[in-house]
């Protein structure tokens, strides 16, 4: 063995060691997802962790393969503030592309490296209980008017039971979970794909909630992949957003990650999904690939 795979090595043990045991929930975005070589590589990597003794929880939505299959039937999407209305035709195509396709691909991966992987979605033993999301004013940037939406059968999380997912990972079973709840009535409901990433591992206690997205890395300034930050504390995700610098879609980001940390997580990670090898490179190495966003 030559000298620089030595020094990984060395790098990586204490790693695996601290982490052992632990368990690390991770969230795959629609756009990781597609790429069904990728999907290969980084269902390859979180073999690796299984396989090491850590416990890895996958969640997964599936926004684009939903826009995708949408479009090829004739359904109309309807997109208002950035967010989905999911009407009757298009939750039956959520609950198709969400249960049907996309879990069973990201599944069907891990049963080719020998893992025991088993696929669910939030409806299965009430892992998430959800209450459908109430109508809202919505502000049209172009006109300056609000309208009321209705999203339809679009869900809030009221609730998280991870007793299953818990019996699942102590049996070595690596649990992969589709973004749809449902209410006590048994009504279906399409439900954000972070959030429910995010309910989980404060749920578990995750020691990790990482997530596999189409950027590298948290930026100081959105716009310019070079002002990527390897690391953040609470406090310094509290000063951007006070002082400005956060902007756009990236304050909500970080509000939620801040919010993880103070509820349990242990640390919180935004990697880009597409670059092959990032989420070793992020766990075992000291310097990482993506950002990490700690309580202190």
């Amino acid at each position: 063995m030559n000298q620089e795979k030595l020094d990984l090595l060395r790098e990586a043990l204490p790693y695996i060691q601290r982490f052992q045991g632990k368990t690390f929930v991770v969230k795959f975005s629609g756009k990781v997802t597609e790429d069904k070589e990728n999907l290969a590589s980084l269902a390859e990597e979180l073999a690796l962790l299984h396989e090491v003794g850590i416990r890895v929880c996958v969640i997964h939505g599936g926004g684009k393969q939903l826009n995708e299959l949408a479009e090829k039937l004739g359904v109309v999407q309807t997109v208002i503030g950035g967010r989905r209305v999911t009407d009757d035709d298009t939750l039956e195509l959520a609950k198709m592309i969400f249960r049907g396709k996309i879990n069973t691909e990201i599944l069907a991966q891990f049963r080719r490296r020998g893992i025991h992987a088993v696929g669910l979605s939030g409806i299965d033993g009430g892992v998430v209980t959800a209450v459908k999301r109430p109508p809202k004013d919505i502000l049209n940037k172009e006109t300056g008017e609000t309208k009321i939406v209705d999203f339809g059968h679009v869900g809030d999380v009221v609730q998280v039971d991870t007793s299953l997912v818990v019996k699942l990972l102590e049996s070595d079973y690596l649990p992969i979970i589709s973004s749809l709840g449902a209410d006590d009535e048994g009504r279906v409901f399409n439900i954000n794909a972070d959030t429910i990433a995010a309910e989980i591992a404060v749920s578990l206690q995750a020691e990790k909630l990482i997530l596999l997205t189409d950027v590298n890395g948290i930026y100081l300034d959105e716009k310019d992949e070079s002002t990527k930050v390897s690391r953040l504390t609470v406090a310094d995700a509290r000063a951007m957003i006070d002082s400005g610098q956060a902007t756009g879609g990236m304050i909500p980001k970080l509000e939620n990650l801040i919010s993880l940390l103070d509820r349990g997580v242990g640390s919180a990670h935004v990697i880009g999904g597409k670059n092959r090898n990032a989420v070793l490179a992020e766990v075992f190495t000291d310097e990482g690939a993506g950002t990490m966003v700690v309580a202190a």
